[in-house]
């Protein structure tokens, strides 16, 4: 089955971000390179070898991927328009997920019980990303 699978793009946190998201959800991480391995002949400068160039973290059937944005490239900015959507099984998982990401950051919206009969909450969490975290009982589940 097809998936679709968030990359977040960093400004040299990228490992400070993912190891806060694998504290939040929990996991091992799949894979972690960084710059430094890259072969000689498409090396960076050493002050790049410590950054990440790919890190992949799964979330039950998705993952989460991101990497550190070469400082060659200059720097990226954060967009709004998206958000990272989190589905919980359970609304003990939803409080306890909606903690850990929003911890440091910005609740936009308080999770709580929603008129369209959703447990959902929205914020923005300590590295600019936004997040989306519900539960909903009546959603078929994958």
């Amino acid at each position: 089955m097809p998936s679709i699978n968030p990359y977040l793009g960093f400004n040299g946190d990228c490992e400070k971000a993912f190891q806060f998201y694998k504290s939040v959800f929990g996991g091992e991480f799949a894979v972690i390179q960084r710059f430094k391995d890259v072969p000689s002949e498409m090396a960076l400068p050493a002050s790049e070898g410590e950054k990440i160039m790919h890190v992949s973290l799964p979330i039950g059937k998705n993952i989460l991927m991101g990497s550190d944005r070469p400082a060659q490239m200059g720097p990226g900015t954060r967009g709004d328009g998206y958000s990272i959507s989190f589905s919980a099984d359970s609304q003990k998982e939803a409080d306890r997920a909606f903690t850990g990401i929003s911890a440091g950051g910005k609740v936009t919206m308080p999770i709580a019980k929603t008129f369209w009969g959703a447990y959902f909450g929205m914020c923005t969490d300590k590295f600019g990303i936004d997040w989306m975290v519900s539960f909903d009982e009546n959603m078929p589940k994958p």
